[in-house]
């Protein structure tokens, strides 16, 4: 795997985020690759409560700037990106005020999802792809950590399909017992498809819940880790109605099997 390239998106990671089964597991992930002499490179949401001041994130002018258009309408996309102290890895953040610039990340004061959550997802996703191509960076693997995530296989696979950067690219998906009450807004497919010729992949999404935008990832993904134990019985059926290559979850010695597991997908290419 030496030399190789992973790009790994998680709307959580440690330390900018607090510590959960999700935000370690990604951070750990990356770390481990990143120590077999892997190439890395981490994308996570600029949230508005991390602080920009003990992290050090600072804008890169050059790879800000461009607008990305969500529901019809131009959002401004701001680059920061932070290194990992000790670990020598960069960090990059997508930013844009409208969607990032509060002090809570996903739900508000009253424990309700952000009514916007969906576009967040869309512009995440978009953000990610756009900042790669800029850095002209073709990963080899493209791991997805986290529900906000989840709409990057979707894009890659149908709005980037004739991106010759991503032609090579396996994406994988882990899957995490943390979820969500209720669904995002109900017109995400709508949004999502104002950028989609075809509506053979929507069908996943008319209803937003957090199992269905997982199944949205899974069907758009080469291969799925199960980043906890315990996965809902309706997504592992899912999994097997799809006949996509799968790691079970693991307890221990974490580093090898996932090194493993990226290597045997990209010989497979």
């Amino acid at each position: 795997m030496k030399d190789k390239r992973i790009l790994f998106v998680s709307s959580e990671v440690v330390p900018y985020l607090p510590e959960t089964e999700l935000s370690s597991t990604a951070f750990n992930a990356a770390k481990n690759a990143h120590s077999k002499g892997v190439q890395t490179r981490i994308f996570m949401p600029r949230f508005g409560v991390i602080n920009e001041r003990r992290h050090q994130l600072h804008e890169v002018i050059r790879l800000s700037g461009m607008n990305l258009v969500v529901n019809d309408m131009d959002m401004p996309l701001i680059i920061k990106v932070a290194s990992i102290p000790k670990e020598r890895m960069q960090v990059y953040f997508i930013d844009n005020e409208e969607y990032f610039k509060r002090k809570a990340v996903f739900t508000d004061e009253d424990d309700n999802l952000f009514p916007d959550n969906d576009e967040r997802a869309i512009f995440f996703a978009k953000g990610v792809v756009e900042t790669v191509k800029k850095l002209n960076w073709a990963p080899d693997i493209i791991h997805v950590h986290g529900w906000m995530a989840s709409l990057l296989p979707l894009y890659i696979k149908e709005f980037y399909k004739e991106e010759p950067l991503f032609t090579e690219s396996k994406i994988v998906t882990s899957l995490y017992e943390s979820s969500f009450e209720g669904t995002l807004n109900e017109k995400l497919s709508e949004k999502v498809k104002f950028d989609f010729e075809s509506e053979d992949k929507l069908a996943t999404i008319k209803t937003p819940s957090y199992t269905n935008i997982l199944k949205s990832a899974i069907e758009n993904s080469d291969a799925i880790i199960h980043g906890s134990e315990e996965v809902s019985d309706e997504l592992n059926s899912f999994i097997k109605e799809k006949e996509v290559a799968v790691l079970d979850y693991q307890s221990e010695n974490l580093k090898e099997s996932y090194l493993n597991f990226y290597a045997e997908l990209i010989e497979a290419n």
